[in-house]
């Protein structure tokens, strides 16, 4: 068996647990999502399932692989043979899963390395903002091949960090620019809600109206929350295997994340929608509403071709590290699967497999253009398959896997802190929510998008 990577510090994992929230996960993704669930009532039941029921799944998947020290393929084979119960095919969903979502996502990774070098071709430009106002997302998705090519070096960079550890490929370089793209987000915030348009958006995100949630609602909240936090992919069983035994408090770990990522959540809505309502005068409720709105703010503001740059590098490098923990995943299960494999060859039979499934997303806006299902292209359907479907399942599974496969005296050791009282206070609520609110809030929110198709 090659020796397994491990995180140097609690900050490696903090980097690669947060970077997706600070990128693409929630800058890209979340505020399309509220914008189609209704605005306030939703942002409130995200933000109370995140600390609740994300909180709760992360904690169990960390402990997981803490607890098996491999990754989540082997974890639920160890631990289906332990308990002699048969939970072992819930790890090759979450493997399967991620691999499907590393396809897609590396088209909307694409479309970020496009923007990026779009900013630096207008810096060659007479007039730059001019240049930049032109700049559209639809073109953009009617160009299959563009799209598979950006995709497909997205991927190529990951392969190579991946093959060169994970220590070694992101710990060094992206530390140090993270915080930077943290400082231009808090920039453009300000410059966001110094727009005319900020009353009606913090109307619209903090006076809930119940009236506005629909049959999808639940299902979306939950589906977001797992994709977000990496929940139910098995990223978070494999990061929890590289923690060195006694190392780290998981709860406190899983703690520490759920809040820095629920924050990223509502600063990403409070930065987006109000450049998105000076535009439209209203929510935008599509995946293309990032570059839709910031590219024509950008042009409009004071060195917005430099400012532009570095966000969507920095973006580019949050993004990356949701890539890296997905293709992590799926190289560390292949790698101890078949042991005779090198991890460069894991690597790249990984990184080529995924691209072939990033045909499909990738000419979703050309050559299968007329696949379309209630209106949705492929691209979307993707996403909602994936994230509001499938993930949820996923996490299920590890609801099931850490419940069955692990003993009341494994979950304890792994749950309790000598040191600290508070753990073993909060140790029955979280065994509770583990065992019933988890379950019985993704089977509600299953449920009721199920009802939704005959409903809505």
């Amino acid at each position: 068996m090659p020796k397994r990577s491990s995180f140097r510090n609690r900050f490696s994992f903090y980097l690669l647990a947060i970077g997706s929230a600070c990128g693409l996960g929630n800058l890209w993704r979340f505020p399309y999502i509220v914008g189609e669930n209704g605005g306030g009532a939703f942002l409130l039941l995200y933000v109370f399932l995140a600390l609740t029921v994300g909180m709760t799944l992360l904690i169990a998947e960390l402990m997981l692989g803490h607890f098996t020290g491999v990754s989540v393929l082997a974890a639920s084979r160890k631990v289906s043979i332990q308990s002699k119960k048969p939970i072992a095919a819930f790890g090759w969903l979450s493997v399967i899963i991620s691999a499907v979502t590393l396809a897609y996502y590396s088209v909307i990774c694409g479309w970020v390395l496009h923007y990026l070098t779009q900013f630096i071709m207008s810096l060659f430009q007479s007039d730059s903002s001019a240049y930049l106002s032109h700049m559209s997302v639809t073109m953009l998705q009617q160009n299959g091949w563009l799209q598979f090519m950006l995709a497909s070096v997205h991927l190529l960079i990951s392969v190579v960090i991946i093959v060169k550890g994970l220590g070694d490929g992101v710990e060094r370089w992206i530390t140090s620019l993270l915080p930077v793209f943290g400082l231009l987000v808090v920039v453009l915030l300000i410059g966001s809600l110094s727009l005319d348009s900020t009353p009606d958006v913090l109307r619209f995100l903090f006076y809930p109206d119940f009236s506005k949630l629909n049959w999808n609602s639940l299902g979306h909240a939950v589906g977001h929350v797992f994709f977000t936090l990496s929940l139910g992919f098995g990223t978070m069983v494999t990061f929890g295997s590289y923690f060195r035994k006694d190392e780290e408090h998981l709860p406190t770990l899983g703690l520490r994340v759920t809040l820095i990522d629920t924050l990223i959540s509502i600063v990403a809505v409070l930065l987006i929608f109000p450049i998105a309502f000076s535009t439209t005068k209203q929510p935008l409720t599509d995946p293309s509403l990032l570059f839709e709105v910031l590219p024509r703010f950008l042009s409009t503001y004071k060195g917005g071709v430099i400012f532009g740059l570095t966000f969507f590098l920095c973006l580019w490098l949050a993004a990356l590290n949701a890539s890296l923990g997905l293709l992590e995943t799926i190289t560390a299960n292949l790698v101890e699967k078949r042991p005779h494999l090198k991890r460069s060859v894991a690597a790249s039979i990984s990184g080529l497999a995924i691209l072939f499934v990033t045909v499909f997303p990738a000419f979703s806006g050309s050559l299968f253009k007329s696949f379309k299902l209630r209106g949705h292209g492929l691209i979307e359907i993707f996403d909602s398959f994936l994230i509001n479907g499938l993930l949820p399942i996923a996490g299920l599974g590890m609801v099931i896997i850490v419940t069955l496969g692990l003993t009341e005296n494994d979950r304890k050791e792994l749950f309790l802190h000598e040191k600290s009282i508070t753990s073993q206070t909060m140790y029955p609520h979280w065994r509770s929510a583990l065992k019933w609110v988890v379950p019985a809030v993704i089977v509600l929110g299953l449920l009721l998008q199920v009802l939704g198709l005959f409903f809505a």
